[in-house]
């Protein structure tokens, strides 16, 4: 054995005999972690429920909650924090709660757009292609248009009132002659024809929270839209299939009412972005008489079918409103 191997044997012993004597203490040392990991709680958990809570406050605040609309009670309980209801005929308001107020209206926006689109004579069988410029930066939503996709202006204006496609609706604006900027200020125009003075608009779709307007303001919109047969017919349906390519894709409505028996809509649209809550605007016969119907600002997902449901009765089960108009916070 050479020298240098002798000196690294000789200093290896005296480890492995440090070793040897700590292999009793290391087994008892792990079979004390062991016996307090077995002692020990789970780590809380926060409920679901508890989570779920947490995300709601959180969440960004309505225009309207942050002016305090939703303060104000009515006789209905509504949890709109905006709702109108007038007869079509005669223009006399039969409910009102905060109908002055101008909040952010989200695809409500898209009434006024096919609206435009309609009274500019452009033909419904020409084919519109969606491009990058239709691609939703504001709120970063999905379609199911990708961009290449060809439909007929038809088909664009039918997907943008039923299924509330944001594609669709900008393509529609981008395809007016002028561009997107002269179609946004012909948007503008037709409302100050409409004697809409709380109205303005920036885009076509509604993404936008600076597409503002107030319930008076609406129900104006919704009974020059109702005059148009296209716009009821299109707004109203509730299922269209269009080809995407190879597939048959099914686009569906975003307001379930128009499945139920109960009601007899003539026109509709409906709404929501964070900023504006869920909004609903409607055209229907109630009690014989033609109603219109603007929501705004209704928080809860399907807070806005239950206040109209809730209209709806109150008018069945009170026939003395329609000769005294029931008046809440104007």
């Amino acid at each position: 054995m050479t020298l240098s191997a002798f000196a690294v044997c000789c200093l290896a012993m005296p480890v492995q005999k440090a070793e040897a004597a700590s292999a009793p203490v290391k087994k008892a040392a792990q079979k004390q972690v062991a016996k307090d990991v077995r002692k020990a709680k789970p780590a809380t958990r926060t409920p679901r429920k508890a989570v779920a809570s947490i995300t709601a406050v959180a969440a960004k605040p309505t225009f309207g909650q942050l002016y305090g609309l939703h303060d104000a009670a009515d006789p209905l309980d509504l949890k709109s924090s905006v709702a109108l209801v007038m007869d079509q005929d005669t223009n006399e308001v039969l409910f009102a709660k905060n109908s002055q107020a101008v909040l952010p209206i989200a695809s409500i926006t898209k009434l006024m757009t096919a609206l435009v689109v309609v009274e500019a004579g452009q033909s419904l069988d020409e084919k519109l292609t969606i491009s990058d410029e239709d691609i939703d930066t504001e709120k970063r939503t999905h379609s199911r248009l990708v961009v290449g996709t060809t439909l007929t202006r038809g088909e664009m204006m039918h997907l943008a009132l039923m299924s509330s496609e944001n594609r669709a609706a900008n393509a529609l604006g981008r395809h007016y002659p002028g561009g997107l900027e002269t179609f946004v200020a012909a948007m503008n125009q037709k409302a100050q024809a409409l004697g809409m003075v709380d109205t303005h608009y920036v885009e076509p779709t509604g993404l936008s929270s600076r597409n503002q307007s107030s319930a008076r303001d609406l129900a104006a919109l919704v009974k020059v839209a109702h005059e148009f047969p296209l716009l009821r017919e299109l707004s109203t349906s509730r299922e269209h299939q269009v080809a995407l390519g190879r597939r048959q894709v099914q686009f569906h409505s975003t307001n379930g009412l128009l499945s139920s028996k109960s009601w007899d809509i003539g026109l509709q649209k409906t709404g929501f972005i964070n900023e504006a809550g869920r909004c609903l605007v409607m055209q229907a016969r109630m009690a014989g008489r033609k109603v219109i119907m603007v929501l705004l600002d209704s928080t809860g997902k399907y807070s806005r079918i239950g206040d109209a449901e809730r209209v709806r009765k109150w008018v069945l089960s009170n026939p003395a409103v329609l000769s005294q108009p029931l008046k809440a916070v104007l």
